[in-house]
């Protein structure tokens, strides 16, 4: 699989490693209808489309039904990775979208994502995480 996450430049011959930076959208969707929160085909369906439409790289994605109801949806990506965790009975999911590198668009990949379930409102914040350059050789 290609590294996504741009390399620093090739330094005295030593070889670069990728850079050890990201962003990592926290976000909470309210307002969604029960029947959408428990639909574990329609999210993997879903997900799968929007962070495509944000620029992601999706490898795979997976999902898990809960008894009595709610679903969690992970998806893998090239950049790192997505997962939404729905509550049905109370019309809401906690979603997570981190990426690194600057190709792809956490915050669109959530704001999509929220438009397409039909979410009544959502709040979102982003870290940036990282800082620079990882270097895992003594």
């Amino acid at each position: 699989m290609t590294r996504v996450c741009p390399a620093p430049p090739d330094t005295e011959g030593q070889t670069p490693v990728g850079l050890f930076a990201g962003k990592h959208v926290l976000a909470e969707l309210e307002g969604v209808d029960e029947t959408v929160l428990d639909n574990a085909d329609l999210l993997r369906q879903v997900l799968a489309e929007v962070l495509t439409q944000a620029g992601a790289t999706v490898r795979e994605v997976i999902a898990h039904s809960f008894e009595p109801q709610g679903v969690t949806v992970l998806a893998m990506l090239a950049e790192s990775h997505a997962s939404v965790h729905t509550y049905p009975e109370i019309g809401a999911a906690f979603v997570d979208v981190f990426t690194c590198g600057d190709k792809a668009k956490p915050e669109l990949a959530v704001e999509l994502l929220s438009g397409a379930l039909g979410s009544g409102s959502f709040t979102m914040s982003t870290v940036d995480r990282g800082h620079g350059a990882a270097d895992t050789r003594s």
